[in-house]
Order: structure tokens, then sequence, then C-alpha cells
């Protein structure tokens, strides 16, 4: 296993503690079956740092991890710069806080939502070109799942938002495991 992809395992369990742990250090009233990561890491919320940072990390070990992997696939790379810089912005640029009340900034809120949009339609795009290089049916047949999984769960956090957590966080193990899991292997 690779320094980067070591970095990016180490990225992901962090990712799913921040996920699971922090809620409990969040807003009050902040629910894991509700809200999203977005909203651990939103504006006036105690230890957003926490998140938005979980944000960067897996933003930037998805870029080196996978830019190897990719090698000689320039349109894959491009989804991968997407996915990973447009990850890395929604760090930057912070939710809208769960209290209605509290004031905040829309234009962060708006940009944040863009840049959201951006990494999950990246990833979609991603996971499908990635069904192409594999050889395998099994793997090709992954992949594919992968992106219908990640539309479901991306529809599911509108049509259901009482459960906006339980299926982002889902959408969340599943897509990066995944990654990880693809990462790893040796063979396409």
């Amino acid at each position: 296993m690779t320094l980067r992809l070591i970095l990016y395992a180490a990225a992901y369990i962090m990712l799913v503690l921040v996920m699971f742990l922090l809620p409990y250090y969040s807003a009050s009233g902040y629910s894991v079956v509700k809200h999203t990561t977005s909203q651990l890491g939103a504006q006036h919320t105690p230890n957003a740092w926490i998140m938005n940072l979980t944000f960067i990390l897996m933003g930037f070990s998805s870029i080196l991890a996978g830019w190897d992997y990719f090698q000689g696939y320039w349109f894959h790379r491009i989804c991968l710069l997407v996915f990973g810089i447009s990850l890395i912005l929604v760090a930057y640029f912070h939710h809208a806080p769960i209290d209605a009340l509290t004031p905040f900034n829309k234009h962060q809120d708006d940009l944040h939502s863009l840049f959201a949009t951006t990494t999950g339609i990246s990833f979609i795009l991603l996971a499908i070109c990635t069904a192409f290089l594999q050889t395998g049916r099994m793997h090709m047949i992954l992949a594919l799942s992968i992106a219908i999984l990640a539309c479901l769960f991306s529809i599911l956090i509108f049509r259901f938002p009482q459960l906006a957590g339980i299926w982002q966080r889902s959408l969340f193990v599943l897509s990066f495991g995944w990654l990880l899991y693809e990462w790893s292997r040796k063979d396409l």
C-alpha cells in the first residue's frame, strides 16, 4: 500500500469517526438522522472546523490516492480533480446553521451548495468512468452500482429530508469506501 493510499485510508477513517462522533459536540438539536455532515461544518456551529478539516483532507487525499490509478486517462483525472477540489471548497464555503434564527452569510451557503452538488456529480461521473476501465465484470458492475447508489441517496436526501443524515452518511461510507477498495486493487 502506497503512502498516498495510507493517507486516504486515514482520512476515510477520520471521516467515519467525525461523522458519527462530532454530532455529540456540535450544535444543540443536531441529529445524526436528520442533519447532514455539511451542517456539522456550518456557519456559527461549535467545532465546525473539525468537519471542514475532514472535508479538506478527504479532497486532498482523494486527488493524491487516485492520481496514479488514473494514469493515462486524462478525462478520469479531470473528474478526480473536480471531485477533490469541489470537496475542499465545500469546507471553505460553509452551510447555513441548523438554527433558522441564527444570522448567516447566504452567499457562503449558496456557494457551499454549488460545490456540494459539484462534488456529487463529479463523483457519479468518476464512478461511471471507472466502470469502463474494468476488465472484470464484477468490478464494472460494482462501479456502476456505486454510481447508481450515489444518485439514489442524493435523491433520497431531498425526497425525505427528515432522514437526510442517514442517507448522506450511508452515501459517504459506501462511496469513499469503494474508492479505497478500488484504488487499493492492483488490477483493473
